[in-house]
């Protein structure tokens, strides 16, 4: 939708443009990521396992925002590549504990400079001040609404 044309009482609502900004950003990382084997919530797998170390599938599916059904068949598309390892939790033998392998923490490195050229054309008409800014509103909002 060219939103240039949108109604000025849409136009005027923080929300429905927040709304059509996510639908531009979801689609301009889907499509630099496309053709490398991963999506958004691989690499937000990927980026929380190398923050905050192994964990279980729950855990690592909270922590990403994903919905419990779609784990399983999220992390064995990652053990697929090789870029993690799943092992029987040695407390807990019904769950499993997934790990970021070497393999795992260079294709971090590649989708990092992948999803910040995304980054890079989402926001090309803002300064690098005024990126920050948005950065920081947004934060704000998404921590208050957490």
């Amino acid at each position: 939708m060219d939103t240039r044309s949108a109604p000025a009482r849409l136009r005027s609502l923080t929300s429905w443009l927040i709304n059509q900004n996510s639908v531009t950003a979801r689609n301009v990382v889907t499509d630099r990521l496309e053709g490398t084997g991963t999506r958004r919530y691989h690499y937000s797998m990927l980026a929380a396992l190398e923050e905050f170390g192994p964990a279980s599938q729950a855990d690592l599916g909270r922590r990403c925002g994903l919905d419990r059904s779609d784990v399983a068949g999220a992390v064995a598309d990652l053990l697929d590549q090789g870029w993690v390892d799943r092992t029987p939790d040695p407390v807990d033998r019904r769950r499993n504990i997934v790990q970021l392998t070497k393999a795992g923490v260079k294709q971090l490195k590649v989708l990092d400079r992948i999803v910040g050229e995304a980054q890079d054309d989402l926001l090309a008409p803002l300064s690098a001040a005024e990126r920050q800014q948005l950065n920081r509103l947004l934060t704000r909002l998404a921590d208050h609404h957490a």
